[in-house]
């Protein structure tokens, strides 16, 4: 079985907005991703088009909130009989929107980059956040999560 999902971690400032995600089919209990979710049949080849939908299903936030919103890292992981691709953006949270945000999947919080590692995550989610706060949001590249296990290889993905 193939499982696609999206997820969108939003930054203001030094922070990050987490979820505290509780009662989901496949993440429950754990921090990810601000808003994401599974991909709709008609969004299959548009990652950018559904984490737009779960932003706006699971925050109320639309692309005109948002600065920069970019695909960064794509997750590959053979998990519980599924191969699971992860496709996680980055934006920033524009300054005239509030801070306050809610979501109808579990509890928002604003976490500074230096305490992101203290953090319960799933695996893939834990490799992307600990490449982009060391590596990743000091460029523009797109970045590959590969899991080889219980470890993660991240690979710069080039035109080529």
């Amino acid at each position: 079985m193939l499982r696609n999902m999206t997820g969108v971690y939003l930054r203001r400032g030094e922070e990050l907005l987490l979820l505290y995600r509780q009662g989901g089919r496949v993440v429950s209990d754990t921090y990810v991703a601000s808003a994401g979710g599974h991909f709709e049949p008609d969004e299959l080849n548009d990652p950018r088009r559904c984490v737009l939908r779960e932003l706006n299903e699971e925050l109320g936030l639309t692309e005109a909130d948002l600065d920069g919103l970019r695909l960064r890292y794509i997750g590959l992981r053979f998990f519980k009989g599924e191969v699971r691709q992860n496709y996680y953006f980055f934006a920033d949270l524009k300054e005239s929107r509030p801070v306050d945000l809610r979501s109808n999947e579990g509890t928002c919080r604003w976490v500074r980059l230096d305490r992101l590692k203290d953090y319960v995550m799933p695996a893939t989610a834990r490799a992307v956040i600990d490449h982009w706060v060391e590596t990743g949001r000091h460029d523009d590249k797109l970045y590959a999560a590969v899991s080889g296990g219980a470890a993660f290889t991240i690979l710069e993905l080039g035109e080529g």
